[in-house]
């Protein structure tokens, strides 16, 4: 019985971690409508991706795409959860859409590292792979929707896609080193992976 009880208890912790970083990623979504001074020379600083890769840091690989999926599905659900309040299954036709799909991915592949390493080094290292990953996963999405279903641009090219991610580039590098530092110190509080000092 005792057995059961633990089980149980680990299962709706996790749900309610998953919940917690799904609601996180939501707000990351459209911070800038909640404190508007979060636009610097123009680039609003939106915490999507950071979010994102701190679920796969602090939850873990499984968890944490768990996390994003659920944000994903929620707001293809109809739910305004997505950038500019946006929601329902038409957003997957928007060119930035692959970005959202590459959460889940990112998440992944921040937690798995994390969970081999243990280490702060090897956090931030995870948390700076995931954040290229969600670039060029998303950049390339993006890219191949405007070329084969969406209204491109005059003269658009894979090389203007890429030109239009530099100016949020930098702030989502800062947030990516962050988060790797951030996610090391929780894990001493949730203690939800095993960590090695470094």
């Amino acid at each position: 019985m005792e057995t059961v009880h633990k089980t149980q208890t680990f299962k709706t912790v996790d749900l309610i971690y998953s919940a917690l970083f799904a609601t996180l990623i939501m707000i990351g979504a459209n911070i800038t409508s909640f404190a508007p001074f979060l636009t610097v020379g123009g680039v609003p600083i939106t915490l999507q991706t950071f979010f994102a890769i701190l679920a796969g840091l602090v939850l873990g690989s499984k968890k944490g795409a768990i996390a994003c999926t659920v944000y994903m599905a929620i707001g293809l659900a109809g739910a305004p959860v997505f950038s500019k309040f946006t929601g329902g299954f038409s957003a997957i036709l928007l060119p930035t859409f692959g970005f959202i799909v590459t959460f889940i991915v990112s998440a992944y592949i921040a937690g798995k590292i994390a969970e081999t390493y243990k280490t702060r080094l090897a956090y931030i290292i995870a948390a700076v792979i995931a954040m290229a990953i969600n670039y060029i996963l998303g950049t390339t999405w993006m890219y191949f929707a405007y070329t084969l279903w969406a209204a491109a641009p005059e003269g658009f090219s894979y090389k203007l896609a890429w030109l239009w991610m530099i100016p949020p580039m930098p702030k989502d590098i800062i947030l990516a080193i962050f988060a790797g530092f951030f996610a090391f110190r929780i894990q001493k509080v949730l203690k939800i992976l095993p960590i090695k000092h470094s």
